[in-house]
């Protein structure tokens, strides 16, 4: 796989970054707080976890992330001090492609965060990473997360009928949206202000 150019992402809100060993503590706040909020479509927010979970589980992210297998980002208020939720590439859809996968912490939803931090990917996807292709797969009944590619101009590709089990054992359909190369080059996505920067924490140009 081809390693991630963008190690970090600043947004007017956010700070999306990639995990580090400082990180444990935060996102098992973020998910422990958060269960009844998850668990209804995260298989990993089923019950509380200890702080050996949250370490190990930022070492896969981190360890996957710097061979280039997958690439996941936590999402941060601006102050670094809280973590909001999560987002990433996800090398899954193909060559030259990428799910964008994402989640918000309870005390966090209704705040447009996971729409912030989309755009945010989209920009850098396109611009930074030359991706071809972007994908947000959800399941249909998943009415906050399915409105978010709605509204920033995915296309509905296609809804796979029972393709899945949700994390309560039950068939489950599953929507395709995808947003190519040629159909962002006139998104207003475009004109979102973004800040990226590299694993050295240089400022990555933008490819306007």
């Amino acid at each position: 796989m081809e390693l991630a150019k963008t190690y970090r992402i600043e947004t007017p809100r956010l700070l999306i970054r990639c995990y580090t060993p400082e990180d444990a503590a935060r996102i098992q706040a973020a998910i422990n707080s958060s269960i009844p909020h998850l668990k209804i479509w995260m298989p990993w927010a089923q019950e509380p976890h200890d702080l050996d979970w949250a370490a190990n589980t930022i070492r896969q992210f981190r360890g996957k992330f710097d061979l280039g297998q997958d690439a996941v980002f936590g999402i941060f208020d601006k102050e670094n001090s809280e973590q909001i939720g999560g987002i990433g590439f996800h090398n899954r859809v193909g060559i030259d492609a990428r799910e964008i996968g994402y989640w918000i912490g309870a005390g966090h939803i209704g705040k447009g965060y996971a729409t912030e931090g989309v755009c945010a990917l989209v920009r850098v996807g396109f611009e930074i990473e030359r991706l071809s292709k972007l994908e947000i797969h959800c399941s249909p009944e998943n009415l906050p997360s399915r409105n978010i590619p709605s509204k920033l101009g995915f296309r509905h590709e296609d809804t796979n009928i029972n393709n899945s089990t949700d994390p309560q054992g039950r068939l489950q359909d599953e929507m395709i949206w995808t947003l190519s190369a040629t159909t962002y080059a006139t998104s207003p996505i475009r004109e979102t202000p973004v800040k990226a920067f590299d694993f050295l924490n240089r400022p990555i140009p933008f490819n306007t």
